[in-house]
């Protein structure tokens, strides 16, 4: 009998095929106590499983590298990072000097417990790097020879896996001859799993609840990860109707790649900026081969994360000239600091805060720490001279909060024009609408800056009251909220009305089904994840605006989200419906 499940769309397409079940080999470690003269030898011993596993990671890196691009191959430098932590270069092999164990048990005894932190942390992003750290735990283990994986080498036939969790080791090595596609019962939209997925270009869906418990090797499964189902068992009539899809999807993405160097324009020639959001320098060029023709948000947080000191201007400046090199005559939007809520760390913000989201964060914590703050912002000035770089304040939520921003930015032209430092003194300034007070302030806002990007992640979160981590309100989490639709429109004209330009650089931007909606909204840039980019083109040239503006105008008289869903779907050509719903 058909079983539907459903989970978050994490790599689109459509995967038809036998289940396999996937368990992660687990390990059973026992607890050895060595003698004096075995101590010296299990640290040489765990030492060489470091190295090992070293080699291993790099190799990883440098293949994803070739095979995809320097921004998947940078997840695995999270492992590196994790190898570097302290607890294992040195808390391990002075826990087997002082304690007499196995190394084996002590790292068994170390993953145990960061897990049991991690998993505390009411948010995404570190749960997520459970899995980053659980893999470079197991790569050690399997090193020193107590353990080897090679459970989805051993697949010979064509199969639609289903795991609990893949680590981002299993998910780079998966032998994609003969698995079709994946699901997981736990994950999300940003883990590194769903980033290598949608570079491999396999269909995937995350977050499926009990996806295991209810699924037996061999049951025939749709996956379908344009809209995050799994069904079980299907119909002939669903197994009839997914193989149409699938063949039509199959068909659509052959197509993408003749879209990547066409112009950004609707039926009817209106012109859209398409940009990419990214957060390393390195990145920027597959910015171009995807089809993009800028940077629409460039994250700089990456500088300061994983690390225990500040990064200095002079590491910061070096980064920002990077990216303003590699940028040539595009343009660049480089983002202050945006840490606190879901990333943060603990010696720039010491306070245990009960509502992170809430609290210490963005541009709140950069005027709190000013020499934080003018470090970055002399960097970017600098940097800017080589190449055309903006700058953009995050979360703002007053005009107080940006006129104090803008403050140090003359103080920092001051400091610099003294010291005879080269810097651009007419840098282009953004905001970031990402609550509702800034949407609401918008006509006052603009008078203070050049341009808006709206970051839908935030605004739609604190409008709608909802923690999108959450999953007992997900459900409420809605980006076509009669609500959201009119803060953005709202924004959109207080920018026109002023003169200035607005474009949006949340995940909305990035969407496909909402691309109709977004267009006669009246944006003037989307920015979105590089994989997604060639898509978004495809979508703008299938639509003209006229049928945008029209969708618009319905839309902000609705009273639902499924209304606004409907309106979109009734609005467009059957070619881009069976492709968006």
């Amino acid at each position: 009998m058909e079983k539907k499940l459903h989970g978050i769309p994490a790599s689109p397409g459509i995967a038809i095929g036998p289940a396999y079940i996937y368990h992660r080999l687990g390990f059973t470690i026992t607890r050895r106590v060595l003698t004096s003269e075995e101590i010296p030898l299990e640290i040489q011993r765990y030492q060489n499983a470091i190295e090992k596993t070293k080699s291993q990671i790099f190799e990883l890196e440098k293949k994803v590298k070739e095979q995809m691009d320097a921004e998947h191959a940078s997840i695995f430098k999270a492992h590196q990072v994790v190898l570097e932590d302290p607890v294992f270069t040195e808390g391990i092999p002075k826990s087997i000097q002082k304690r007499c164990l196995n190394a084996e048990f002590l790292i068994h005894e170390e993953l145990s417990q960061f897990k049991k932190v991690l998993s505390t942390i009411g948010n995404d992003f570190f749960k997520e790097r459970i899995s980053d750290i659980e893999d470079v735990g197991e790569k050690i283990i399997e090193n020193l020879g107590s353990w080897e994986r090679d459970q989805l080498q051993k697949l010979n036939r064509e199969v639609v896996l289903l795991a609990i969790d893949l680590s981002p080791t299993d998910t780079v090595n998966l032998p994609t001859d003969v698995v079709q596609g994946f699901a997981t019962d736990i994950g999300g939209r940003t883990s590194h799993v769903t980033i290598v997925a949608r570079s491999l270009g396999l269909p995937a869906v995350v977050g499926v609840t009990g996806l295991t418990e209810t699924v037996q090797t061999g049951d025939m499964i749709i996956l379908d990860g344009n809209k995050g189902i799994v069904i079980i068992n299907p119909s002939p009539q669903s197994l009839k109707n997914y193989q149409i899809v699938q063949e039509h999807f199959r068909n659509f993405q052959q197509s993408l790649e003749d879209v990547k160097a066409l112009e950004t324009k609707t039926l009817d020639g209106h012109y859209i900026r398409l940009a990419a959001n990214i957060e390393l320098p390195t990145e920027t060029d597959d910015v171009f081969l995807h089809g993009a023709e800028e940077v629409g948000l460039f994250r700089t947080e990456f500088l300061f994360l994983n690390r225990e000191e500040i990064p200095s201007e002079e590491e910061q400046f070096e980064s920002y000239k990077e990216l303003a090199l590699k940028i040539g005559q595009g343009q660049a939007i480089v983002r202050t600091l945006d840490l606190g809520g879901d990333k943060f760390l603990d010696h720039l913000n010491p306070y245990k805060e009960l509502n992170p989201f809430l609290g210490l964060r963005a541009i709140r914590l950069c005027l709190k720490d000013i020499e934080i703050f003018k470090k970055q912002i002399r960097a970017i000035l600098r940097a800017a001279v080589y190449g055309h770089l903006k700058l953009m304040f995050p979360m703002i939520s007053s005009v107080n909060e940006l006129i104090e921003s803008k403050k140090y930015i003359r103080i920092c032209m001051e400091e610099l024009q003294a010291e005879n430092t080269p810097f651009k003194n007419d840098i282009e300034l953004g905001a970031m609408i990402e609550v509702p007070s800034a949407a609401l302030l918008a006509d006052i806002l603009i008078q203070e800056v050049d341009f808006f990007s709206i970051g839908t992640n935030d605004l739609i979160q604190y409008t709608l009251a909802v923690d999108r981590i959450n999953e007992e309100v997900a459900y409420l989490y809605d980006p076509l909220n009669p609500a959201i639709l009119r803060l953005i429109k709202m924004t959109i004209d207080a920018a026109h009305n002023n003169g200035k330009w607005v474009g949006m650089c949340g995940e909305m931007a990035g969407e496909p089904k909402f691309i109709p909606l977004l267009l006669g909204l009246g944006l003037d840039e989307l920015s979105c994840s590089m994989t997604v980019i060639p898509v978004i083109k495809t979508v703008i040239r299938m639509i003209s605006m006229d049928q945008s503006k029209f969708i618009a105008q319905e839309a902000l008289k609705m009273r639902t989200s499924q209304e606004v869903s409907q309106l979109i779907h009734d609005n467009i050509s059957n070619e881009l419906k069976s492709f968006l719903f």
